[in-house]
C-alpha cells in the first residue's frame, strides 16, 4: 500500500488547494456549449472577466483588452472530445494554461474550468480569479443565451 509521509501530505493538500475545479451544469447538447464556447468572438459574452471588448483574430492567436491589460488566446485545435483548453499569453509573455472542457451530463452539459494558482498568486487574487470565472459561467448557463 502507498503510505505519505506527514511532510508529502502536507505538499499535496496545498497543491489540491492550488487547483480549483469550476462547474457547471446547462440545459445544452455538448455539441451547442462547444460551438458557442469555443468560438473566441463570443468570449465577450461569457468570459468577462478575460475579455471586455471585441476579440480581433490575429492569426492562429486572439487579441483582447482584458482588465489586467492587452492578452492573446490561443485555443485547443478543434475536436470532437469537447476540449477547450486555451493558453492566455500577458503582456509580460507569461502563458496561463486553462484547461476547459464540456461533457454530456444527462440531457445537457457540464462545462468544466481548472483554475490554477499561479506563481506568487495570493489567496485573494485566486479567490478572486475563481469567483470570476463562476461568474463567467453563469451566462452559459442560461436557458434563453442564443447559443
Amino acid at each position: 500500500a502507498f503510505r505519505r509521509t506527514a511532510s508529502q501530505r502536507t505538499t499535496v493538500d496545498e497543491a489540491m488547494d492550488d487547483v480549483h475545479h469550476i462547474s457547471v451544469f446547462i440545459e445544452r447538447p455538448p455539441s451547442e456549449v462547444y460551438e458557442f464556447a469555443s468560438d473566441p468572438c463570443n468570449l465577450p459574452r461569457w468570459a468577462a472577466g478575460l475579455a471586455r471588448s471585441a476579440v480581433t483574430p490575429e492569426g492562429s492567436r486572439w487579441v483582447v483588452d482584458a482588465p489586467f491589460g492587452r492578452v492573446t488566446v490561443r485555443f485547443a485545435q478543434r475536436n470532437e472530445f469537447g476540449v477547450m483548453d486555451h493558453d492566455i499569453e500577458l503582456e509580460s509573455g507569461e502563458v496561463i494554461h486553462n484547461p476547459m472542457r464540456v461533457v454530456q451530463h444527462g440531457s445537457g452539459s457540464e462545462l468544466t474550468f481548472t483554475l490554477f494558482r499561479q506563481p506568487g498568486m495570493s489567496d485573494e487574487r485566486l479567490d478572486k480569479d475563481r469567483r470570476a470565472v463562476e461568474r463567467g459561467a453563469r451566462p452559459l448557463a442560461e436557458t434563453d443565451l442564443e447559443l
